[in-house]
């Protein structure tokens, strides 16, 4: 196998250019056979497989930089950039990221997670070159979804501006994670697959072809034919923004690839090189349902059918059946994601209401002003978001809809420790960013009952936002006794009764409070455990009452600073609750890739740990 002996690209530059198809082909194989039993994102790195072999064979790298978009399209540069017999370990604890991270490599440029970055990293990148008057190759490689991002087009124009040299690759497969959405990628595939253009393309092509003229003249020629052809060209909007624009090409021609790139390394000023792949790509299933291959976990190779370990329904699914049952009870209830209909659940209430399901593609921000604006009309927006890509509306939570006092209801998924994405998808900081906004109330419900209770009150909330924040995975199931009456704004749910320890739990914690309590339990000491249903307002009745416990303790997937144990706290001291207090939380770092349970043990937020560290506040109180 020719992948036997390719570790590095200049092990890659040795090759031919017919080697590199076939070394194409083993790096598919080899990356369809880790992924079925790791997990991750599949299609997208099947796609770019050439794409990647063919930068890494013109360019010099490291010395030449290349900045990668996102991060799920990167396998294949992982695999031939040294980290091929780590490969196994991909998404696993103490193993390799799912991501490109410059702790890993020198090849990885700069950390990604989050779609958009990459053009402006890369200008960054060539300015500082510039600076020090180097002479290496800027190379951003970005998805066509991802121009659906705003920073993307921030990048995009100031670089046309400054008209440095920088190249940009546009990764075009018509697909995020959903099909692309937004009008960017719209008019890249209707110029491309308009009639007008591939008909004066193919028969421009076949006249130069037959002319009687020698090379250079013909060569003179087709330019100008190039230069009369852009209003038909899927190029003519980066041209008008500074760009050279080459393309589009087809991202599995090898030496087509090879080629360009090595024509445009001598061309000076910001370059669009635009690439046309198939996501999925040599891999059937994944082909026909690049979706669902997006990001997957473990699967069957022969019949591409996810392993699934429990047949429990994720929280995402039971808030899409939700969303649905009040679409039908309300019609001004509407729903808006950002390029994450599946994820989040929305793909049914999509197909049941097609005209009040709103995918803006990867634009949270706007996502996050659109639903104000429907809020300010007297329409029920429901924002489904995951608790990492929300961090990019930041400004528009509060300058648009808190400050407003809009009634926009953020269904905040994936909150809490997520598991194998690593830092950049973390859902850890949703707690403390929202805390401090004013008029927002923050809940998180224990259960599935739960969950749709909180999605139907917020719907009928009127004093501004309302977030529920809940996990990735599946909902966990509690028994009949602690289902839940009814929802009362700032109102808890005591669950057991115990005079010596009261447990604050929030949303999935509350099953790790419960499991505490029983263990304690058996060493003599009684405690009340809080199912914390929400985390602003607080329960201040509850609060007042902790005055009458030895010590008080509270659970939550969030970072300590800023979150609901750090609330708890200011409460007591205020008030002088003279009581012992013990905040779990995490602590103020990045959170590294790894399953859910193993991260929740080494971050002490497991059974044993806190029921130790339970007794032992209790002990000392005593003494």
């Amino acid at each position: 196998m020719l992948l036997e002996g390719v570790n590095y690209p200049e092990d890659l530059r040795k090759l031919s250019v017919d080697e590199l198809k076939v070394l194409a082909a083993e790096i598919r194989d080899f990356i369809i056979k880790t992924v079925s039993k790791t997990g991750g994102h599949l299609a997208s790195s099947l796609g770019a497989v050439e794409l990647t072999l063919a930068l890494h064979y013109v360019f010099d790298t490291p010395k030449d930089k290349l900045v990668w978009d996102v991060g799920h399209q990167t396998y294949a540069h992982k695999i031939i950039t040294g980290r091929k017999d780590k490969f196994h370990t991909l998404r696993q604890y103490g193993g390799i990221s799912g991501f490109p991270k410059v702790e890993e490599s020198i090849y990885d440029t700069f950390n990604v997670g989050h779609a958009g970055t990459s053009i402006s990293a890369a200008l960054g990148m060539a300015l500082a070159r510039d600076l020090e008057k180097s002479q290496e190759n800027i190379i951003a490689i970005i998805g066509d979804g991802s121009l659906s991002c705003g920073i993307a087009y921030e990048g995009l124009d100031n670089a046309g501006y400054i008209d440095t040299d920088l190249i940009v690759v546009v990764n075009d497969n018509n697909m995020s994670i959903s099909p692309s959405l937004g009008s960017i990628s719209a008019y890249l595939s209707k110029k491309m697959s308009g009639p007008v253009y591939n008909k004066l393309r193919d028969e421009i092509e076949k006249l130069i072809t037959t002319l009687p003229l020698p090379h250079e003249p013909a060569l003179k020629l087709a330019r100008k034919i190039e230069e009369s052809m852009k209003f038909f060209s899927p190029g003519l909007l980066f041209e008008e923004l500074g760009f050279k624009y080459f393309g589009p090409l087809d991202g599995h021609k090898l030496e087509d690839l090879i080629k360009i790139f090595n024509n445009i390394k001598k061309i000076k000023g910001p370059i669009v090189v635009h690439v046309v792949t198939k996501k999925g790509k040599g891999y059937k299933p994944a082909e026909e349902n690049p979706s669902l291959f997006h990001g997957i976990g473990k699967f069957d190779i022969e019949s591409g059918k996810p392993l699934k370990s429990t047949k429990n329904k994720s929280c995402s699914s039971i808030f899409g059946d939700k969303v649905v049952d009040l679409m039908s009870k309300n019609p001004n209830v509407v729903a808006i994601t950002a390029a994450m209909l599946i994820g989040t659940g929305l793909q049914k209430a999509k197909d049941i209401y097609p005209d009040r399901v709103f995918d803006v593609g990867i634009a949270e921000q706007h996502a996050t002003t659109m639903a104000g604006g429907l809020a300010m009309k007297g329409y029920k927006p429901v924002v489904a978001i995951y608790s990492t890509f929300l961090q990019r509306a930041y400004d528009q939570i509060i300058h648009d809809i808190a400050l407003q006092k809009l009634p926009v209801v953020f269904a905040i998924d994936r909150a809490g420790i997520v598991g194998d994405d690593g830092e950049t998808h973390q859902g850890v900081f949703d707690i403390s960013y929202l805390r401090c906004v004013p008029n927002m109330v923050i809940s998180a419900p224990k259960d599935p009952k739960e969950l749709e209770q909180l999605l139907e009150f917020a719907t009928k909330y009127e004093d501004g936002p309302f977030a529920i924040r809940y996990p990735r995975g599946f909902c966990e199931e509690f028994d009949e006794k602690f289902v839940l009456d009814r929802i009362e704004i700032g109102r808890w749910q005591r669950l057991t009764d115990g005079e010596d320890l009261a447990i604050l739990a929030v949303g999935n914690c509350v099953k790790t409070a419960l499991n505490v309590s029983e263990k304690l339990k058996l060493k003599g000491i009684s405690s009340s455990v809080f199912n914390a249903l929400f985390i602003k307002p607080m329960d201040e009745d509850v609060l007042r009452s902790l005055s009458s416990y030895k010590a008080v303790i509270t659970i939550e997937e969030n970072v300590a600073i800023g979150g609901f144990g750090e609330g708890v706290a200011k409460f007591l001291f205020e008030n002088g609750i003279n009581v012992s207090f013990r905040q779990f939380a995490l602590p103020d770092v990045f959170i590294e890739h790894g399953s859910q349970d193993i991260l929740r043990q080494k971050y002490n937020l497991g059974v044993d740990y806190i029921t130790s560290q339970s007794e032992s506040l209790l002990i000392n109180k005593g003494s």
